[in-house]
């Protein structure tokens, strides 16, 4: 199993360091972390903080700067580009002095399946 199986849904850094051990790689919780952190300023993996505050990752299904809808019951996730808040971001920043941005946009609720069920 690949890396890119691994990460085909989101999972938490501990739960990543799980897996690996359990495929026998030896690697450091501390490792995982690192090389999560490393892909993410790469752009190449999606963070979420859910509720629970808990950081979970997933390989990027897109390449280009995007933002997330994300179920609360079912995790089901939904990619996509908003660029009136890019414009926002940026003007926001110039106003205040800030250079060098980076930005995250997830929005929590319910799966048109899931609000069917509730």
């Amino acid at each position: 199993m690949g890396c890119a199986e691994l990460l085909e849904d989101f999972v938490s850094a501990q739960e990543l360091h799980r897996i690996l051990n359990e495929r026998g790689e030896k690697v450091s919780l501390a490792t995982v972390y690192r090389v999560l952190q490393s892909h993410q300023d790469e752009g190449t993996v999606d963070v979420l903080r859910p509720d629970d505050g808990e950081a979970i990752f997933r390989l990027c299904e897109r390449e280009d700067h995007h933002h997330h809808l994300v179920c609360r019951r079912c995790g089901v996730t939904v990619e996509f580009e908003a660029p009136d808040v890019e414009s926002w971001a940026t003007e926001l920043a110039a106003e205040h002095g800030f250079t060098d941005l980076q930005h995250t946009l997830e929005i929590f609720g319910l799966c048109q399946k899931c609000s069917a069920q509730a």
